[in-house]
């Protein structure tokens, strides 16, 4: 099998590698993104998605199996130090794959979505988009100011999540309108209990801001607001951990 083998830093590939892997927003200027480690490489794999570039630590190419290696166009093997140089993980993976991006605009319409307005954490992103993926949800929507959904942070976050979604990211409020689906919102003081509120579906949850919720111009067009029960007096909940109880609570209402 034919491949690359690279041993300097100062080589333009591992130099846009590295960018790839540390800068946030590398992949809208690059139009492909970094996916390191075996399991998110496997699940691009499992839908269907093909790499341009498989990239394996020298020391792991002996090992690598046929079909990892086969599925890409190019394969570049990396010293062990410039792999570890250009990781992100505190034990690199050893092997990674590159994959052509291209962002999306287009809003999906009628379909069950989640809307981030804002959210910054990419811990929180990544949870979020899990979440949203496990329990039958097909598209996540970024308004401006949400933190990167294709950077690194997030994509380990969402563990393959990214490969079941159709997403959009860097819009405005007002694009929320082509959803056509009723909008929810989670509030501390207004709206039904979760558990005791008629949940449509298909809909659209807007989760927001970790500390200032979510924005005026996305509240202004909630058909429904609920709120989470918290019985043991805590004054809010994390971002990740309400989207995961209002995307479950769809998910069962709508299976009933």
């Amino acid at each position: 099998m034919k491949f690359t083998e690279i041993h300097s830093r100062d080589n333009t590939f591992v130099k846009d590698l590295r960018r790839l892997s540390r800068e946030s927003g590398v992949y809208r200027r690059q139009g492909q993104v970094w996916l390191e480690g075996d399991h998110l490489c496997r699940a691009a794999l499992a839908r269907g998605l093909k790499p341009s570039v498989a990239v394996f630590a020298e020391s792991f190419w002996p090992q690598v199996p046929v079909e990892w290696a086969q599925c890409a166009s190019k394969v570049v093997v990396l010293a062990d130090t410039l792999f570890a140089d250009i990781s992100g993980l505190e034990s690199p993976a050893r092997m990674g794959y590159l994959l052509p991006w291209s962002p999306s605009v287009t809003v999906q319409s009628g379909v069950p979505s989640v809307v981030l307005d804002r959210v910054q954490d990419a811990g929180n992103v990544g949870s979020i988009l899990r979440s949203a993926s496990a329990f039958g949800f097909r598209q996540v929507i970024a308004l401006k100011g949400t933190a990167a959904l294709w950077s690194q942070k997030v994509l380990r976050a969402g563990m393959g999540a990214h490969f079941a979604l159709h997403l959009v990211e860097g819009v405005e409020a007002d694009a929320l309108a082509q959803l056509q689906v009723p909008l929810l919102v989670t509030s501390s003081h207004r709206g039904d209990l979760i558990h005791r509120a008629h949940l449509p579906w298909p809909c659209a949850w807007a989760m927001g801001h970790e500390g200032q919720g979510v924005g005026p111009a996305v509240e202004a067009l909630a058909a429904q607001s609920v709120r989470i029960a918290q019985p043991g007096g805590e004054e809010s909940l994390n971002v990740g951990a309400a989207a995961a109880i209002c995307l479950h609570a769809s998910a069962v209402s709508q299976a009933l």
